[in-house]
């Protein structure tokens, strides 16, 4: 009895290898024969993978829709699914989530909730499931928009982009202001009048650009740039200006490109971008902020009226220092000339004691002279009684020989020697005819 052919699935079965029922051993067939070419489950799983990081499209996307499933690990990590709402009972499509404790911070997060959630698409391997790598989650009523700008001010913030401590002061006294504005707005217009009302002697520099729409924010960053190349014309500050308008309108002021570019800058910058009430990630990295335009060119340059009075202070306490300096010298010279007046002796006394100092100087005078006389005539008198010359004129004579040597003893000479006698009244020359003889000795020699 032949075998019941099979139903269902095992009928495909049966049809791919060929079963004959009546027969059931399997036929090969060259198709069958033939061995195809197959990959590992991860090889599959991880291009499938690198297909999805290499789509922007996936890996940069907002996704609205109600959290399901929803799962806290004991780690701190949030695990859910993100569903459309129910049409007809059941959900039309739902994407795994996976909310890592880094980025959900404990947020408040429950079952049921509409949320915007930001992230990238990414393959579990393990179990080959598609996954969401949420980095931000945000309530529907929040808005997109909103969502955005909270997560670029959180990654911001986190590189140190809005640090107080980076932040330059502005110029006192700018000479040159550049302006980052649209030239065809009233803003440019409104600027120029403030400076030309508050501080006239500062130029002033227009960088136009974009102020909304397509491109804007690159034309922003493209225009903060073109007044930050390093010459002498480079301006003081610059203004990032644009009037008031919708979320939508002022959002370019929330990209990063200008958030970067304002950063970068080498010149200080004021941020002026819509109504007092918004405010932008420019004017939080912004070395200052403005609430409108005009406030800025306010804030740039100071007041001409101001100065002028401040100057005017400034000369009024410096003439009250001098006149205060003049009158106390004026005192003290006083002062001291009333102290010189008692300090100085009475006229007419000072004429008799000045008389009687000159009596006792003139003779202390005579005193001194009439003592170096007496000292002056000793001293001649000494002299008088050692000078050769008075010896000579009692009848001696000095007797020299040819050298001029003074010859003191006979003994000294030679026979036919020539030599020079001095007397009192002249010199002669003479020669000796013999030697010395030796005198006799005792009053009574012969």
């Amino acid at each position: 009895m032949p075998k019941r052919p099979p139903t269902g699935f095992n009928v495909r079965r049966a049809q791919q290898q060929r079963i004959d029922w009546d027969n059931p051993q399997p036929q090969p067939t060259a198709q069958a024969a033939a061995t195809p070419k197959s990959r590992p489950v991860g090889e599959v799983a991880r291009h499938i993978r690198t297909q999805l990081k290499a789509d922007p499209e996936l890996n940069d996307v907002w996704i609205e829709g109600e959290v399901r499933s929803f799962n806290r690990s004991g780690a701190g990590h949030y695990y859910f699914d993100l569903a459309d709402a129910e049409q007809g009972g059941r959900s039309d499509a739902a994407l795994s989530c996976a909310f890592f404790r880094r980025e959900n911070r404990g947020m408040a997060v429950e079952q049921g909730d509409q949320v915007l959630v930001h992230g990238s698409a990414d393959i579990y391997l393990p179990r080959g499931s598609l996954q969401i790598i949420v980095d931000d989650l945000r309530p529907i009523g929040e808005g997109v928009l909103q969502a955005e700008f909270e997560r670029l001010f959180r990654n911001l913030n986190a590189e140190g982009l809005f640090n107080p401590e980076r932040k330059r002061p502005l110029p006192s006294y700018p000479r040159r202001i550049g302006v980052v504005t649209s030239p065809s707005g009233a803003v440019w217009h409104d600027i120029q009048q403030v400076l030309t009302r508050r501080w006239p002697l500062t130029s002033l520099i227009l960088s136009p650009c974009l102020t909304q729409g397509a491109g804007a924010a690159e034309s922003i960053a493209e225009a903060i740039q073109r007044l930050n190349p390093l010459t002498v014309d480079e301006p003081d500050v610059i203004i990032v200006a644009r009037g008031g308008g919708s979320p939508e309108d002022l959002w370019a002021y929330n990209e990063e490109a200008v958030a970067r570019a304002i950063f970068a800058s080498d010149v200080p910058v004021i941020s002026a971008v819509g109504h007092e009430t918004d405010v932008t990630i420019a004017d939080h990295v912004a070395d200052r902020r403005a609430p409108t335009p005009s406030a800025a060119a306010e804030i740039a340059v100071p007041d001409r009226a101001e100065e002028a009075a401040r100057v005017a202070g400034l000369r009024q306490a410096a003439d009250q220092q001098i006149d205060g300096r003049i009158v106390n010298l004026s005192q003290r010279t006083s002062l001291n000339r009333e102290r010189l007046d008692r300090a100085a002796p009475h006229p007419p006394t000072m004429r008799i004691e000045l008389n009687r100092r000159s009596r006792d100087l003139d003779q202390a005078i005579e005193r001194q002279l009439a003592l170096l006389r007496a000292h002056h005539s000793a001293a001649v008198s000494r002299l008088s009684a050692l000078n050769p010359l008075a010896t000579l004129e009692r009848g001696y004579a000095i007797v020299s020989d040819e050298t001029g040597q003074v010859v003191t003893a006979a003994a000294d000479l030679s026979r036919q020697q020539t030599i020079s006698i001095q007397f009192a009244d002249g010199n002669v020359a003479a020669q000796t005819t013999s030697r010395a003889r030796p005198a006799e000795e005792g009053p009574h020699a012969r």
